[in-house]
């Protein structure tokens, strides 16, 4: 949509590294928010009626020509979100990837005709089928800390169910948006299927008031309440994945070199900017000290440095705001009593937007820390003494994300995961169910609405149409007109035949009923 790229100011995206300007463009207005939308709809009849086996084959050769280009690919993403190019790599390319091999596998079976069965004995006389059809045009905004990998899954579960896709891309990375759209056209996506409008929050209003059938929405909780203001005053459904404070519980025993190591890794991995990070730790009280001592020794190991240096553990942060973010919660914490045990402020050295991977104790509920959505390089970490004060812990948080047991005794974490209020929990891991394709991806509370992946995610893609055919259409229905006092007896004893407890109850029902198919007067 370049050519419809016209506004009063310039937009530049930077390498969050190096300061490099990587691009200028102009924010797409709504005028080129509607013709975009225009396409896509104008595109999306033709590719609903292409055969399902045609759409997989577009993924397929999508996700060929992806992994042609993995390492190219990884370099665009690391240049414009400053993540090490390790993570561009897993996080965004190789999700991606078995993210196009579920949709290509899945989407066929989730599209065949299904056949609904009728345990009603009044209903035996019909064949009824459950259709899967597309909601038309789906509109993606797409936030910037997995600006290639999120709005591809999404992208791709949309289109492989026979929509057409408008993606609205975050103005700092929309690079990778661009990038996404050039691999779909070389695979042979039909002109016009998949737009791409690069803009800000104007542009976002802009494509939440357009005219399409389905918003997916990643981004804060503030943004996602308007969305669903939005859409709700005129009945536009919505997936909303509004971020979290995600929990790790580590009970007393659990592995602590293991637990300490995923601790560090789960906080600091992109920067901390990831929704299902590290926010919250809690450790039994028997081993906090000596894992809290592993996690700031492990933390200080850490190399932080650009992305494109291969020996970099932690890239920058996203923007200077993000920064200032990071730091007020930083100090918050400090000004109420929390202990800065390593790290706790910039590195100027490094890069105006690197800050170190900080680890915090001496912390509690008060703290902005330790309940609003932090998004940088910052682990809190809190003694409990009962499992039930862990759960209780856990689940005093407006999100409901994610969240991570550890133990060794697997059973034990899977009865404290199913106390847990988030959409997901993992007992001995953090953060890679998002890599699971087959799983699904959303939360509850406040981390908003709907899911992405999985079968959950495909079926947000689809509207559900129930087909009926009656195998006697000549034949007048029993409960058709009219009434009257003898029908209303036969069908008291239809109601016992099929729901009394007695046998003989049933029995006396069954012949009253009976008498209903001889009942003149029905028309």
């Amino acid at each position: 949509m370049a050519d419809v790229l016209t506004a009063d100011r310039t937009i530049r995206v930077m390498n969050p590294a190096t300061g490099e300007w990587l691009m200028e463009f102009a924010p797409a207005t709504a005028d080129a928010v509607n013709a975009a939308v225009a396409a896509a709809r104008s595109s999306q009849t033709a590719w609903a009626a292409t055969p399902v086996a045609e759409r997989v084959a577009v993924l397929r050769k999508f996700q060929r020509s992806l992994h042609e280009q993995k390492d190219e690919v990884a370099a665009l993403i690391t240049d414009e979100a400053g993540k090490p190019r390790v993570e561009s790599l897993l996080a965004e390319v190789l999700v991606t990837l078995d993210a196009a091999n579920f949709c290509a596998r899945e989407a066929p079976r989730l599209l065949a005709l299904q056949r609904v069965p009728h345990a009603n004995l009044a209903l035996k006389a019909k064949r009824g089928y459950l259709v899967r059809e597309p909601y038309g045009v789906i509109g993606i905004i797409s936030p910037w800390n997995y600006p290639f990998s999120i709005p591809a899954s999404e992208t791709m579960a949309a289109l492989v169910t026979g929509n057409a896709v408008v993606l609205k891309p975050s103005e700092l990375t929309p690079l990778s948006a661009l990038r996404l759209k050039a691999l779909m056209d070389e695979a042979g996506l039909p002109a016009g299927v998949l737009q791409v409008v690069v803009g800000d929050s104007g542009t976002g209003a802009a494509l939440v008031a357009s005219a399409i059938d389905k918003l997916i929405f990643t981004g804060s909780v503030a943004t996602g309440k308007k969305i669903a203001e939005a859409a709700a005053a005129k009945l536009m459904p919505v997936v909303l994945e509004l971020g979290g404070k995600d929990p790790m519980i580590v009970l007393a025993d659990a592995d602590v070199e293991i637990a300490s190591s995923a601790a560090v890794w789960g906080a600091f991995m992109n920067a901390g900017q990831t929704c299902l990070s590290v926010e919250r730790c809690y450790v039994q009280k028997d081993i906090y000290p000596v894992f809290v001592e592993r996690c700031v020794e492990k933390a200080k190991r850490l190399k932080v440095g650009h992305g494109s240096d291969p020996q970099s553990d932690v890239g920058p942060a996203i923007s200077q705001a993000q920064l200032r973010a990071i730091e007020a919660q930083v100090q918050d914490a400090a000004s109420q009593g929390a202990r800065i045990v390593t790290g706790g402020h910039r590195l100027p050295d490094v890069g105006e937007n690197f800050y170190a991977p900080t680890v915090l104790v001496d912390v509690h509920h008060g703290m902005r820390v330790m309940r609003e959505e932090t998004f940088g390089p910052v682990l809190p970490i809190m003694p409990f003494t009962t499992d039930d004060a862990s759960v209780a812990l856990a689940n005093d948080s407006q999100f409901g994300l994610s969240a991570s047991v550890w133990t060794k005794d697997r059973k034990r974490g899977e009865a404290l995961a199913r106390r847990i209020e988030a959409g997901t929990v993992m007992v001995n891991d953090a953060i890679s169910c998002f890599g699971v394709s087959e799983a699904p991806h959303g939360g509850v509370k406040s981390s908003g609405l709907g899911r992405t992946h999985g079968i959950a995610g495909l079926e947000e893609m689809v509207r559900a149409k129930y087909i009926d055919s009656d195998l006697l259409p000549g034949m007048a229905k029993v409960w058709w007109y009219g009434y009257g006092s003898d029908f209303l007896a036969q069908m008291q004893g239809f109601t016992d035949f099929l729901f009394a407890r007695r046998t003989t109850a049933r029995l006396a029902g069954g012949m009253k009923a009976m008498k209903a198919f001889s009942r003149r007067n029905r028309f």
